[in-house]
């Protein structure tokens, strides 16, 4: 059984389409990226999964259960990090995780309580009250607040934006140990590094359509290749390599020149083209592709 099954879900606002038949699923155990830019439906598309928002048409479900004929058992297997810093300020931290056990209906929770503040970072604040947290402090509450139900599944909606280091990982370190322990864990984020370093696999959406859908390592490999840096000491590059040209507007100035690769054994053939052409190499650089990569290639590709 998925974690997450999202079948064909649409939803409009007014004149704007903001998901436009999004299918996708995510299996137990995943640690899955939902990737795009500002306006892609990333938020919509947590909304609908967390219940907060009814798609137009098509279904979601989470460990099977409906997100809308079946809203109590799907919440239950949910937590939901969201990116607004939204808390209740008449109470401490630990009073509000209280209450946020017990809307899921749990009682003497303090045992499991203790330790989110502790993996959090929180244990020195645990009875502040919430107006006197700094910003990355509440931040870390959303996410203990997401955590206190021991939810199989956890959806992280930016969760380090404009957060220190130190929380990042602190977050990153529980988050992997929650999914270690089987824990399915979905992240939306504008640290591509981060997606890159934690995610198995991905699913990148651009206007509301899923439009790249592998595991990490395939879509570096598969869409993007590696980079060949090369500096002439003279001359300018051979006709026959400007097809390769990632920038082509270094074909019309200085001697340096980025060349697309997609395999290490491709990189011979070019350095024997510009030797046959007379020309001396000062400098060369063979740089991987990245996740970064990918995401502008296809974003710019996609119309």
């Amino acid at each position: 059984m998925a974690a997450i099954r999202i079948d064909n879900v649409k939803k409009r606002y007014g004149a704007l389409q903001a998901l436009g038949g999004v299918s996708l699923e995510v299996a137990e155990g995943e640690f899955f990226g939902l990737l795009g830019p500002n306006g892609a439906g990333k938020t919509t598309l947590i909304s609908i999964i967390a219940g907060l928002a009814h798609a137009d048409e098509g279904r979601v479900s989470i460990h099977g259960h409906d997100v809308v004929s079946d809203y109590r058992a799907a919440r239950q297997s949910i937590g939901v990090v969201p990116q607004e810093l939204v808390f209740d300020p008449f109470f401490t931290v630990r009073e509000t995780l209280r209450m946020q056990s017990g809307y899921f209906g749990i009682a003497k929770n303090e045992a499991w309580i203790d330790e989110v503040l502790h993996e959090l970072g929180l244990t020195d604040k645990a009875d502040t009250n919430m107006r006197k947290l700094s910003g990355g402090m509440k931040r870390r509450v959303l996410v203990a607040q997401a955590l206190v139900h021991k939810p199989p599944v956890i959806m992280l909606d930016e969760p380090t934006a404009g957060v220190d280091v130190e929380l990042r990982q602190t977050l990153w370190s529980f988050i992997g140990r929650l999914n270690r322990d089987g824990h399915t864990v979905v992240l939306t984020t504008h640290y591509l590094e981060e997606a890159q370093a934690l995610c198995n696999r991905i699913a990148m959406l651009k206007a509301g359509r899923v439009v790249a859908l592998d595991s990490t390592a395939a879509l570096i490999r598969r869409i993007s290749g590696s980079q060949l840096v090369v500096k002439l000491a003279g001359g300018q590059l051979p006709v026959s390599l400007h097809h390769l040209a990632s920038h082509p507007d270094e074909l019309m100035h200085g001697q340096q020149y980025t060349l697309r690769v997609n395999h290490h054994d491709e990189v011979e053939p070019i350095l024997a083209t510009i030797r046959s052409a007379g020309l001396k190499i000062d400098d060369l650089q063979l740089h991987q592709a990245d996740l970064e990569d990918v995401f502008i290639q296809v974003m710019g590709n996609e119309k």
